[in-house]
């Protein structure tokens, strides 16, 4: 029992360490810090990048009830969520011979903006994302973070519409 007790301790402490200083390499990759507790929400943080993007349009509002990732309000996952639709994407390009690939929120369409309260989550959720769209072709995106921010763009979006989202997000304080 005694053992126990004090592997607790060091097992919180390590955990602790971690997890504020994580910075993963992956691509378009950009930590910022910010304060540790978010003010933020993703709506607020769309309507900035809107501003220097005007194809952008918002799609579509996480709930607890419809995030179809579950992730809405749980520990270390996004506190707001939005999709957004950009109409620099051609339509040919998302519903070929006319057949809809995808469906509103969904990120091929435009992008998203996930707000997290600390910067390492954030960064994890960066990780994980890019981990998983990087082994299929259909899912590959651009990912970037800013701090306690998260915005993934479509692959659908060039090298050079994505750079003025990144820009854009860039500017946020």
């Amino acid at each position: 029992m005694r053992r126990i007790v004090l592997l607790v301790p060091a097992v919180l402490l390590a955990t602790a360490c971690s997890s504020g200083t994580s910075k993963p390499s992956v691509h378009a990759h950009d930590p910022v810090g910010t304060p540790a507790a978010s003010t933020r929400d993703a709506a607020g943080v769309f309507k900035a990048l809107a501003g220097a993007v005007p194809t952008a349009k918002m799609a579509w509002t996480a709930t607890a009830a419809n995030d179809p990732n579950h992730l809405l309000g749980r520990p270390n996952q996004y506190t707001s969520k939005i999709a957004f639709a950009d109409s620099q994407i051609p339509a040919k390009d998302t519903e070929p011979g006319g057949a809809k690939m995808y469906k509103t929120g969904d990120v091929q369409l435009g992008g998203s903006v996930e707000v997290f309260s600390s910067p390492g989550d954030a960064a994890a959720r960066t990780k994980y994302v890019a981990a998983v769209t990087k082994t299929v072709q259909w899912f590959a995106e651009y990912d970037y973070q800013h701090g306690d921010i998260v915005l993934r763009l479509s692959h659908l979006l060039t090298p050079d519409q994505a750079a003025k989202y990144k820009a854009a997000l860039d500017k946020l304080g």
